[in-house]
C-alpha cells in the first residue's frame, strides 16, 4: 500500500510541475566568505579557541527573539536567508518584511522561502517583493489553485498534505536563529488575544554553514517554486513601490508594544557582551530532506535521530512539545524507558491552551497510559503566569491567553534539541523539520531552567491519577492547591469534540 501511495504521489508531483510549465530558476548558494563580515569577525576569535565547536545561546522570550531577527537585518552586509512555515500579515510580519526590503536597498541579497500553507490572498505582496533586484521569494510545495485551495486538498491531498515546517534565519552565513517560532505577533508575545510560549536557539561558528547548506538544499530543490511562476502577470517596480508604501502605512498605524529600534540599537551595541555569553560545544543541524517524501520514505531523519538518542539514555528525558501525540511504538519506547528507571517528564498543551483541538484529541487517547506508566505529565494552563508577564506592553495582560509552541528535548542533562519538531506523527513522517542538537551540560542547564518554569503550578496542571485510578489535574491558584476532574477551563462542547475526533482513524495525520 505504501509503495502504491509513493507511485501515485510521485505522479501527482510531476503533474504539478507540468502544470506550472517552464520558469526561470536561478541556482544560488550561501555567501561563501562569512569571516569577511562583521558578524563573522565577531565570533572568529572565539571559534578559533574552540576548534570543532560552535557557539550557542537560547532565546527564551518573544521580545528578545524578534529583536534578534531585526538586528540580523541591521547587521547583514551580504546575505539574509529566511525560511519559515508561517508568515502572518500582522504587525510583526509587516515589520520584518519591511526590514528585509531595507536591507536589500543597502545591497544585501535576501532569499525568502515560505511554505504555501498560509500565503492565501498574498501572492501579490510576495510577487511585488520579488521585483526588488536583491530579493528572491520562493514558495514551498505551492497549491495549484491559488484562490481555491480546498480543491487541492480534495483532489491532490497526497501532495499538499506535506508541508515545510522549518524555521531558520541566517545572516551572512555567520550567525543563525533556529527554533520553534514562525513570524507573527502570537509567536513574539505581542498579540492582544493569545500568545505562545516558545524557544529559539542562536548559533555561530562552523554549524552555521551547515544550516546554510540545509537552506540551499531546500531553496534549489524542485519543491521550492519562484513566486513569479505562480502569479498570473509580471509584477513591476510600481507594484513594489505600492507594497512598500502599504507596509509602512500599516506599520505606522500600529502601536507596537516595544521600542523596537531602541531594543535593536541596544542589542547591536552590546554584541561583544552577548557573544561572550555564548556556550561553545559540539553541535549539528538535524533535518528532513523533502526528497524522502517523493521517495515514499515513511519516517524522517528527525524521528530516527530522536529514537536513536533515546535508546542511549541512562537517567532522564525532559520534553516540551506543543503537540504530544504518541503512536503505539512511541508509547512502547516510553514504557521501556520508565521500566529501566529513566525519568520521563513532559509538558504539552492542555485542551484549553491547545490551538489545534485534533492534536489534543490524539494526545488525550494515551494520556492515562502515560501517567500509569510513570511519566510526569504536565499540561500548560491557558492563564500561565509566566507568559502573561511577558505579553508585550498590553494594559490588560490578564486577558491574554497562553498556548505552548515550544519544541525542545533535554537528554540526561547533557545534550539538547531545539527546533521545529513536534513529538507527533505529522512532524515524524509528513512534514519536513529542522533543529539543532547540541552536546553541552551548560546549555542543557539553561534549557532545563526554562522547562522547570513551565511546569510550576502557576503555569501548568500536573496530570495524575486519583485514588480510584481516574485522571485529575492538579494546580495552584493564589497558592492554594486546586483539583479538576476533567480538562480544566474547557467547555463541555470542546471536550465532546475532542472525544469524537479521538475516535476517528486519523492519528497518523496528527
Amino acid at each position: 500500500m505504501r509503495s502504491l501511495f509513493a507511485v501515485l504521489f510521485t505522479g501527482l508531483l510531476a503533474g504539478c510541475a507540468d502544470e506550472l510549465g517552464d520558469y526561470d530558476r536561478t541556482i544560488s548558494t550561501a555567501f561563501q566568505d562569512p569571516l569577511s563580515t562583521r558578524a563573522g569577525q565577531l565570533f572568529q576569535h572565539a571559534a578559533a579557541e574552540h576548534p570543532g565547536e560552535s557557539g550557542f545561546a537560547i532565546i527564551r522570550h518573544g521580545r528578545e527573539a524578534f529583536t534578534a531577527r531585526i538586528a540580523f537585518t541591521e547587521l547583514a552586509e551580504h546575505s539574509l536567508d529566511v525560511q519559515y512555515y508561517i508568515w502572518e500579515a500582522d504587525a510583526t510580519g509587516f515589520i520584518l518584511m519591511d526590514r528585509l526590503l531595507r536591507a536589500a536597498d543597502r545591497g544585501v541579497r535576501v532569499r525568502v522561502l515560505v511554505d504555501d500553507i498560509n500565503l492565501t490572498g498574498r501572492d501579490d505582496r510576495a510577487a511585488a517583493m520579488d521585483v526588488h533586484p536583491n530579493v528572491e521569494v520562493h514558495v514551498f510545495n505551492p497549491f495549484r489553485h491559488r484562490d481555491s485551495r480546498l480543491i487541492d486538498f480534495a483532489i491532490d491531498l497526497g501532495r499538499v498534505n506535506h508541508r515545510m515546517h522549518n524555521k531558520i534565519m541566517v545572516v551572512d552565513n555567520a550567525m543563525a536563529i533556529v527554533g520553534g517560532r514562525n513570524i507573527g505577533d502570537h509567536y513574539f508575545e505581542v498579540a492582544s488575544d493569545a500568545n505562545f510560549r516558545d524557544l529559539d536557539i542562536a548559533a555561530a561558528g562552523p554549524v552555521v554553514p551547515e544550516i546554510s547548506e540545509v537552506f540551499d538544499h531546500f531553496w534549489n530543490g524542485d519543491w521550492a517554486v519562484p513566486i513569479s511562476a505562480l502569479v498570473d502577470r509580471p509584477y513591476t517596480e510600481a507594484d513594489l513601490e505600492a507594497t512598500v508604501a502599504y507596509l509602512r502605512e500599516q506599520i505606522a498605524a500600529v502601536d507596537y508594544p516595544h521600542p523596537l529600534d531602541q531594543d535593536v540599537g541596544t542589542l547591536v551595541s552590546e554584541l561583544s557582551a552577548i557573544r561572550d555569553q555564548f556556550i561553545w560545544a559540539p553541535g549539528r543541524v538535524v533535518w528532513d530532506d523533502p526528497q524522502r517524501i517523493t521517495e515514499g520514505i515513511a519516517q524522517g531523519a528527525m524521528a530516527e535521530a530522536l529514537f536513536r538518542k533515546v535508546d542511549t539514555l541512562q537517567t532522564e528525558l525532559l520534553m516540551e512539545s506543543a503537540y504530544f501525540v504518541m503512536p503505539a511504538f512511541g508509547m512502547d519506547k516510553i514504557v521501556e524507558l520508565v521500566g529501566r528507571n529513566v525519568r520521563v517528564r513532559v509538558l504539552t498543551n492542555s485542551l484549553a491552551s491547545n490551538d489545534v483541538i485534533a492534536a489534543h484529541a490524539g494526545h488525550a487517547k494515551r494520556r492515562k497510559q502515560l501517567v500509569e506508566s510513570g511519566v510526569e505529565l504536565y499540561e500548560l494552563r491557558p492563564d500561565a503566569d509566566a507568559l502573561r508577564r511577558n505579553s508585550g506592553a498590553h494594559s490588560d495582560a490578564q486577558s491574554v491567553s497562553s498556548s505552548l509552541h515550544t519544541k525542545a528535548v533535554v537528554f540526561d542533562r547533557e545534550s539538547v534539541f531545539i527546533g521545529s519538531f513536534n513529538l507527533d506523527p505529522r512532524s515524524g513522517s509528513i512534514n519536513t523539520e529542522a533543529g539543532l542538537y547540541v552536546e553541552s551540560p551548560a546549555l542543557a542547564e539553561q534549557v532545563i531552567a526554562f522547562m522547570d518554569e513551565g511546569v510550576r503550578p502557576e503555569n501548568s496542571f500536573r496530570v495524575q491519577l486519583d485514588d480510584s485510578g481516574e485522571l485529575v489535574w492538579v494546580t495552584e491558584v493564589d497558592g492554594v492547591e486546586v483539583r479538576f476532574e476533567h480538562d480544566p477551563y474547557s467547555s463541555f462542547w470542546e471536550r465532546l469534540v475532542a472525544r469524537f475526533i479521538a475516535m476517528l482513524p486519523i492519528e497518523h495525520q496528527l
